[in-house]
């Protein structure tokens, strides 16, 4: 079975601004520093950011399922400003999901916002249909969200 997960998230800072934290690192630390209650602490095992990069996740204290992940970022594209990473170990893979991939994309909607696309795709047996309702966004719409807001607050505390 197969699925795809789709949302959009308008942030009122440029795409190229918001981009550049999504493409790089940055994302991890700024993650740790906003979020490491919600989405868990992010370090990086092996690689400098881009394709081929390893970051596990610790998911926070009394979250249910699986205690961490290990991602791989898959795709960086600055043209089309997409980055995707794939769940290699653990998270997503411990519940049976044979793929689980998460793509954001950031869409210039003016010169002052964009549009963060969140997108899961994943692949899992036809007998664990069930599970595959545990599949969501929701950690990326929150995670553009809160980069979006913070981002905006240091920009206009810049000017």
């Amino acid at each position: 079975m197969r699925g795809y997960l789709s949302h959009d998230t308008v942030v009122e800072v440029p795409a190229a601004v918001i981009w550049d934290v999504y493409r790089s690192l940055e994302l991890g630390r700024l993650l740790n520093e906003l979020l490491q209650d919600v989405i868990g602490k992010i370090e990086v095992v092996q690689g400098d950011g881009g394709v081929g990069t390893i970051l596990n996740v610790t998911f926070p204290p009394g979250t249910p399922g699986p205690s961490y992940m290990k991602e791989m970022i898959t795709k960086i594209d600055d043209e089309m400003r997409v980055k995707e990473a794939e769940v290699i170990e653990g998270g997503d893979k411990d519940l049976g999901f044979v793929l689980y991939r998460r793509r954001l994309q950031i869409i210039e909607k003016d010169a002052e916002s964009c549009i963060s696309r969140s997108s899961v795709e994943y692949e899992i047996d036809d007998k664990l249909e069930d599970i595959a309702s545990q599949a969501s966004t929701k950690p990326l719409e929150i995670l553009a969200e809160v980069v979006g807001k913070y981002l905006k607050e240091k920009r206009s505390s810049s000017n």
